[in-house]
């Protein structure tokens, strides 16, 4: 028997209410709970475990409650239910305070649809129903030293040994790859055909031999990010991601669902949303007064709003089961201004609050906010790339002079 919404909505009520603890629904009072408001949380090593303890045992209970993957295929481990099964659940759990799930962001949002396309059904049945239960952790190795906003550049190579493949380079930039068990890569796998034709994707065991992660110290003050080196990490050839030499539709898969994920909210931190903390703000300092700083909120509530909107509609032709579209670019180069429009904000109310800690709850802290917003401009394409392809693919505009795309890669790494 089929389950409607209402049937899971009535289940999930159920669950939710003997495991979780439900939101305060009274509003965001000024100096209650914390006060992090940072796009990406930073905790010592110590926090950092027991907090993706928490995070994993909360998505096991889940999943196994049959919550975890509600609108995937029966035989991989999920439901079986729609895209509005899932949307009701996650509207439900919304109104709960739960452990952080967003170690699983990647590996939800940007490695499991790239399985899901381009996996073979045993590398679909190995990983995929892990993923979303919590007991994998993946990370996304794309970007490389020289080859950051221009992708389909990488030069880390694959060369086939028999059933294997022997990686080695460098990749950087590498989000969580310190909590990893699992990355997707993708490499050069024949230098002789042009750029985008000679790429191959792969899923890589990040305990693997040969894998070494180090940590990048960030302005913020913390190490979410890192570069990891792959020396002759040999890779199975059932981990191969779709064919031989055609990796650049692989990465393109996992870039649109990126942009997807990182501009679908304003992300600051767990907890009340990012208006509520804002109008906080403006009635703690006397502000809420000032026309032109209740203009600016305003602008700011209804350019996220367009994003919302614009991130359903995305989700509405996921549903239908297209591949995502130009929206999402639309949608990630948003969040990005959105972001850097609050900033700008957050810095004009604060004043020298933000930069000087003055033991005052909720200033201070903002100044992490601050100094990881620009670092959104280069997450999942930059503002430029995604200019260029909003230009070229959604309005049909000429494309920027270049390299004839026929040059083999060697020819043009000379």
């Amino acid at each position: 028997m089929t389950t409607t919404v209402q049937q899971l909505c009535e289940e999930a009520a159920t669950f939710l209410a003997a495991n979780a603890r439900r939101r305060r629904s009274a509003g965001f009072a000024w100096g209650e709970g914390d006060d992090n408001v940072s796009i990406i949380e930073e905790r010592d090593p110590a926090q950092d475990a027991a907090e993706l303890a928490r995070a994993k045992a909360w998505a096991a209970l889940r999943f196994d409650a049959g919550f975890g993957w509600i609108d995937g295929p029966r035989e991989l481990g999920g439901r079986g239910l729609t895209a509005a099964h899932r949307q009701a659940y996650r509207t439900l759990e919304s109104g709960y305070e739960l452990p952080d799930q967003s170690y699983f962001t990647i590996g939800l949002g940007m490695v499991a649809p790239t399985i899901a396309a381009h996996g073979v059904p045993e590398i679909q049945r190995a990983y995929l129903g892990p993923l979303h239960r919590g007991d994998l952790i993946a990370c996304q190795l794309f970007s490389e030293p020289g080859a950051g906003s221009d992708l389909a550049s990488v030069s880390t190579k694959a060369v086939r040994d028999g059933a294997e493949w022997v990686i080695t380079g460098q990749k950087v930039w590498t989000s969580n790859a310190h909590l990893a068990d699992l990355g997707e890569i993708i490499c050069r796998t024949d230098p002789d055909l042009p750029k985008h034709k000679g790429l191959t994707g792969f899923l890589v065991d990040m305990h693997a031999p040969g894998v070494e992660v180090r940590p990048l110290r960030q302005m913020t003050g913390g190490a979410g990010f890192n570069e990891v080196y792959l020396d002759e990490v040999r890779v199975a050839d059932d981990h191969r991601l779709g064919d031989v030499n055609a990796g650049w539709g692989v990465a393109l898969t996992t870039l649109s669902n990126e942009r997807a994920a990182i501009g679908s909210g304003m992300g600051l931190g767990r907890g009340p949303g990012p208006f509520e903390r804002l109008i906080a703000l403006l009635r703690q300092f006397d502000a809420d007064g000032d026309p032109g700083l209740r203009d600016e909120l305003a602008r700011l509530y209804g350019a996220e709003r367009i994003a919302g909107w614009t991130l359903r509609r995305g989700a509405a032709s996921a549903a239908t089961g297209a591949p995502p579209g130009p929206e999402l670019s639309i949608l990630k180069l948003a969040g990005t201004q959105n972001l850097q429009a609050m900033s700008a904000f957050v810095s004009r109310v604060l004043g020298p609050r933000l930069v000087a800690d003055t033991g005052e709850w909720g200033t201070f802290a903002w100044s992490k906010f601050v100094c990881g917003v620009p670092g959104g401009r280069l997450g999942g394409g930059t503002d430029e790339v995604l200019r260029n392809v909003i230009g070229e693919r959604v309005l049909g505009l000429a494309k920027d002079p270049g390299i004839d795309a026929r040059t083999p890669f060697r020819d043009m790494a000379r």
